[in-house]
């Protein structure tokens, strides 16, 4: 975080999303304008944008209640994704073998700020 930024997060955990998904679209949005990020993640095909939506919602709802700043000014200053616990199933398979499903989640960040004028 630069010095000449406020900056605001929210946090998303345990999203049943791989966290590779996620990031793919989170470089879409970084360095942005919170208007232009919303435009771009309303139009991009991928599932992971609902989470991500909510996500920069709830980061720019923050902002404007805690910190007092207008969203029309907001620029996405982070915004990444970590890997959250995996949930490992059991498929059943022929002849009494069982293979393993791994179901990844992710927590995703996504933190807003306006520069120094």
């Amino acid at each position: 975080m630069a010095n000449d930024t406020t900056e605001v997060k929210a946090i998303a955990r345990y999203i049943r999303v791989s966290p590779f998904k996620v990031r793919r679209v989170l470089d879409q949005i970084r360095g942005r304008t919170y208007r232009d990020a919303l435009i771009i993640l309303e139009f991009l095909p991928y599932g992971s944008t609902e989470p991500i939506l909510k996500v920069l919602r709830s980061a720019a709802a923050n902002a404007e209640h805690n910190a007092g700043l207008d969203r029309a000014e907001l620029l996405i200053t982070q915004a990444y994704a970590d890997q959250g616990p995996v949930l490992k199933r059991f498929q059943p398979r022929a002849q009494g073998r069982a293979y393993q499903i791994r179901k990844p989640t992710c927590h995703i960040t996504v933190a807003v700020g306006v520069p120094a004028k």
